[in-house]
């Protein structure tokens, strides 16, 4: 097979050959790196002259021989059959050159044996026998001598080797050495006079270019795929010969760089370097960067100017680029060939070297975060900075390495080691809680024993709570209840804030008689981060939703989330955010799904699944309330899929209740019954999240037929929040709910009864709580009395931009106006009400109403004709009321037509007048007939 990529060098050496045939010696020095190729053409060179009919003799010299006399010139004889004539004088000179080798060993002591020793007379003969020989035998046929790492070779055998070039000048002998360009430390007088001699040539083997790179690759792939690959496979092997083999072995057998293939051969270039080379290359491989030689060189334990050479050496070899090593699978093989102990000491060394000339605690941490157990006060100082950096930076899974390493340590006391492995499991909330739970054990042992102090004991009670540990987290909140705080520290605050939100999301361990609030000034803890200023919005917020007060809070919850920034403090760093969300759900705020979406978009230092995950369950809680079934069904599982649902702990109540509610109203009930198969956490009925879970289950028992379960579910949920204190219909709108299953069973009385004391209870001057309760009492009441009641029922769902309402009032006022005879405002309402489901997707309210068919003799029925004097309205009219008809809000209606809200209003003005109407309910459903055509253009 063709030599592709040395072809040029195979070629000169057999000219040379052929000229040493006719009688014209000559010395070829193959000059390369290592893996250049020079021993597979010094082999070629000996397999061309041995099938020319010539003597080949070889020799390959090794590091481990170079202290032994006459070693290469041993080989030479043993490569060929013993023989009489000029071969057995050969080998006699040999053994006389040994001895007196070993006689002048002894006499001057062994340390002269791989150093240039004087040539007396006696051993001057002896070599001149031996040209002399070689000579004789170049007179009956061609000799080939080849000679493999000559830089290996002993001295008293280059002495030899000299006195046979000095005479070849006019015989049949080829010599071929191979020698390495940039390492000739010792070699310098054995290299001058050789490359004197007139007839040595040197022939250099450069690292391939990257053309040849591509004909060597085509030799074994396809040439497209040669020419693609030829850049990477250049880079990352310099051009070395061996590397490139190693990597197109790997190519072929799995398409990546391979520890087995390319590691390999990256020790087997190592392994042919002289050591202090070998030592720069691993501290290189610890440091990572050699932008720094004095530290380099401390490191490897070598001169400053061996560093030098020695990058200059590993650069020839293809292991280095600059000032890195090519590619990570070389730094991983180097390190990997190391003991585990020597490993362990040369990262310490180069973490402590880096320490020492005080650079960034994340490169001395990426040190110590390899090794089992970092040493000394100042690793866990250096780990400890790294890690709050790290997540500044958005590298949580750097900071987790080095908290777990600060722990590792095991410095300093019980009391550090616990704020250690507290700030640990924070950073590992934010990304997987389930991950943090194994720690807990440990700290509630540590704050019991009074080591952990009582801010990150609050922290740790938030994490036992998360995983359902309840009555762990209790004991610990009375324990720092029964503690005598400062009245205006940092601690009492916290503690009113807990409590509060306590009271909110788990309120069976709230206190109902609460501390004074702590002042606003709080004096800085030492060693810990200061308290984020978002700390102290959590109160107010839960405080409002506890006591149906969040209509008070809507200007701060606004605030809280224009002030929310790109970082965050990592504890608990979502509660202001979604208990602002929260306030703006309960009052129906047109703007949670805005303010949901881009909190969603905006992108987080540090990143945090967890936030994430808990985020889009809000805004599938948004959704439900607006009726949009199918974004509610997309962001529940997106909440679901952010973490695994082991994760989720307690909290997975709320994205799987909007699942199940949901699906359940989209007629999807196999769906909604195998979500409701899931196994949730017992103690997630003792929290806030249990509620939407229960009532979720509620409503689905309600679709599906299974009345008296329903009210079970609905009735557990006001058992609950009247025991809890959170009697409030923000939360689950659990009265409506279960007048709604008392309906289904035929009990009137106990329907209004709930549905009075829904319209009693304060805080229900929300629209939707006044809404379901008014719906409630027109179903169940006299049908004379239902159109007003659902009329103001529907005005009142219309502000609040639930279509799924709308259309199950729309509903009702369809019968109740056919049960009153008025059929042409029944098929108003029904009309309206198909034409919303449309948009909803709420699949069993669609089915129901088709009970309520079109008069075809009705004019009105005719898709796209206008009602009445519709055709009198103008464009941006009907565009307008074809937007309201669908059940926008003038503030939605505004944002897709790109106009103000006062024109919207000024636009229906005008409509109603035309029309004949009084408000949007009594628009023709006519007009809608366009309506997904204008919201499409708009959006597109």
């Amino acid at each position: 097979m063709e030599l592709v990529e040395r072809a040029e060098q195979e070629i000169s050496l057999k000219q040379i050959l052929m000229e040493c045939g006719a009688g014209k010696g000559a010395v070829a020095l193959l000059d390369g790196p290592g893996g250049s190729g020079k021993t597979e053409l010094l082999h070629r060179a000996a397999e061309h002259a041995r099938r020319c009919g010539g003597v080949v003799l070889r020799a390959g010299c090794s590091r481990a021989e170079s202290a032994l006399p006459y070693g290469v010139l041993g080989q030479l004889l043993y490569s060929v059959p013993a023989a009489e004539g000029p071969i057995g004088r050969l080998e006699e000179l040999y053994r006389r050159l040994s001895a007196e080798a070993a006689a002048a060993d002894t006499a001057d002591g062994a340390a002269t044996a791989a150093a240039a020793v004087p040539i007396g007379p006696e051993r001057a003969l002896l070599l001149n026998e031996v040209a002399a020989a070689f000579l004789e035998l170049a007179e009956s046929s061609l000799v080939f001598i080849g000679i493999d790492s000559i830089r290996h070779a002993d001295p008293h055998s280059l002495d030899c080797l000299l006195y046979l070039v000095r005479r070849t000048g006019s015989a049949r002998v080829m010599i071929v050495l191979t020698d390495d360009t940039v390492a000739q430390a010792g070699r310098s007088h054995f290299r001058t006079e050789l490359l004197d001699q007139p007839h040595t040539r040197r022939v250099p083997l450069e690292p391939l270019t990257e053309s040849q790179v591509a004909a060597l690759l085509a030799g074994r792939l396809d040439q497209s795929d040669a020419e693609r690959l030829a850049p990477e496979f250049h880079a990352v092997s310099g051009g070395s010969l061996l590397l490139l083999r190693a990597l197109l072995d790997d190519h072929e057998a799995g398409g990546g760089v391979r520890t087995e293939g390319y590691g390999r051969a990256v020790l087997r270039q190592l392994g042919r370097l002289d050591e202090p080379v070998a030592a720069v290359a691993r501290a290189l491989t610890v440091l990572g960067s050699a932008e720094a030689p004095d530290r380099l060189a401390r490191l490897a334990g070598v001169d400053h100017g061996v560093v030098e050479s020695a990058l200059r050496t590993l650069e020839s070899v293809g292991l280095v680029d600059g000032l890195v090593l090519r590619h990570g699978i070389a730094r991983q093989a180097i390190l990997d060939d190391l003991p585990a102990p020597e490993r362990t000491a040369l990262r310490l060394a180069a973490a402590e070297l880096l320490y020492e000339q005080g650079c960034p605690a994340q490169d001395i941490a990426l040190l110590l975060t390899k090794v089992d157990a970092p040493s000394g006060d100042w690793s866990v100082d250096v780990l400890l900075e790294a890690a709050e950096q790290e997540l500044l930076a958005g590298r949580t899974h750097r900071a987790v390495a080095a908290l777990e390493a600060a722990l590792r340590a095991r410095a300093g006391s019980d009391v550090v080691h616990a704020a250690i492995e507290s700030r640990l499991v924070q950073v590992r909330r934010l990304f997987d809680p389930a991950t943090a739970e194994h720690h807990l054990t440990a700290l509630t042992a540590a704050a019991r024993s009074g080591d952990l102090d009582p801010a990150h004991t609050l922290d740790l009670v938030r994490q036992l709570l998360w995983q359902g540990r309840s009555a762990e987290a209790g004991e610990l909140l009375d324990r720092l209840r029964e503690t005598h705080l400062e009245p205006h520290s940092e601690v009492a605050a916290l503690l009113e804030d807990t409590e509060k939100w306590l009271a909110w999301t788990h309120p069976t361990l709230a206190r109902r008689t609460h501390r004074p609030a702590a002042g606003a000034e709080q004096r800085q803890h030492p060693g810990r981060p200061r308290t984020a200023p978002l700390r102290r919005p959590v109160a107010v917020l839960a405080d409002a939703l506890v006591n149906g007060r969040a209509h008070e809070a809507v200007d701060q919850a606004y605030q809280v989330l224009k002030d929310r920034g790109p970082t965050y403090d990592i504890a608990w760093p979502e509660e202001p955010a979604l208990l602002a969300l929260g306030v703006l759900l309960c009052t129906d705020s047109p703007d949670v799904t805005a303010w949901s979406d881009r909190l969603l978009q905006e992108g987080h230092t540090p990143y945090s699944p967890t936030w994430t995950g808990l985020l889009s369950a809000t805004r599938a809680e948004a959704a439900l309330r607006l009726g949009d079934l199918t974004a509610a069904v997309e962001h529940a599982h997106q909440a679901l899929n952010h973490i695994s649902p082991n994760a989720w702990g307690v909290a997975v109540g709320a994205p799987l209740g909007s699942l199940v509610l949901a699906t359940a109203r989209m007629g999807h009930y196999d769906e909604a019954g195998a979500h409701l198969t899931r196994a949730v956490p017992k103690p997630m009925f003792d929290t806030r999240y249990g509620l939407h879970y229960l009532h979720a289950r509620g409503q689905y028992h309600l679709a599906t037929g299974h009345h008296h379960a329903a009210l079970a579910d609905f009735l557990a949920c006001g058992d609950r929040m009247r025991a809890w204190g959170i009697d409030v219909p923000g939360i689950v709108p659990w009265r409506t709910s279960a007048a709604e299953a008392w309906l289904e069973l035929g009990n009137r009385e106990q329907a209004a009864r709930l549905a009075y004391d829904q319209l009693g209870r304060p805080g229900t001057n929300g629209a939707r709580a006044r809404a379901a309760a008014l719906r409630v009492l027109a179903v169940g009441g006299p049908v004379a009395r239902r159109p007003q009641m659902l009329s103001e029922a529907l005005d009142l769902y219309e502000r609040c931009g639930d279509r799924y309402e709308q259309i199950r009032i729309l509903a009702d006022l369809g019968e109740a106006y056919h049960e009153l005879g008025d059929n042409r405002r029944a098929r108003t309402h029904i009309r309206r009400a198909r034409h919303l489901v449309a948009l909803c997707g709420a699949a069993p309210l669609s089915e129901g109403l088709l009970s309520f068919p079109d008069d075809p003799e009705d004019p009105s029925a005719t898709p796209g004709a206008p009602a009445g004097d519709g055709a009198l309205l103008t464009g941006s009219e009907r565009r307008v009321a074809a937007l309201a008809v669908g059940g926008y809000t003038n503030r939605e209606i505004a944002a897709k037509l790109f106009i103000t809200p006062s024109t919207v209003e000024q636009h229906l003005t005008r409509v109603y007048r035309k029309l004949g109407v009084r408000c949007r309910k009594d628009l023709p459903v006519e007009l809608s007939t366009s309506v997904v055509e204008v919201v499409v253009g708009q959006e597109a």
